[in-house]
């Protein structure tokens, strides 16, 4: 006879038969842990939003030296929906005010070198030489 974890007293011949002949009984752990062989994990993945550009520092450039028609300004502005939309999570948002900021940067940076660069040639060769 096999040794048992549980050694118990008999204390009728009626149950000591049962016992002796059928299967030791299956706790109830022990079943439930059979039935869960593959158990799963639910890992949640938060998008990076460190990959959404907010052009920050051209915005403030463009706002400082070259707010041409105020297009730095609204630039600057996009480019401080782009962050609170970031600290929100709110990706998709995020990265269409991003495109608009630097619409907008581009813009004012492109208008505004044009402008210069109209200024030096003025002032190289002035309209009263013509």
């Amino acid at each position: 006879m096999a040794p048992t974890l549980f050694p118990m007293e008999s204390k009728s011949s009626k149950t000591d038969s049962v016992r002796a002949t059928g299967a030791p009984p299956a706790c109830k752990h022990l079943a439930e842990k059979k039935t869960m062989t593959n158990p799963t994990t639910v890992i949640e993945v938060y998008p990076d939003t460190t990959e959404v550009n907010d052009y920050y520092l051209w915005s403030i450039f463009n706002f400082v030296y070259l707010n041409f028609c105020c297009l730095g300004f609204i630039a600057l502005a996009y480019s401080l929906k782009v962050r609170d939309k970031k600290l929100l999570n709110d990706l998709n948002g995020a990265v269409e005010d991003a495109k608009t900021a630097r619409l907008f940067n581009i813009t004012s940076s492109a208008l505004a070198a044009s402008c210069i660069i109209l200024v030096f040639i003025f002032l190289r060769y002035p309209l009263t030489d013509y």
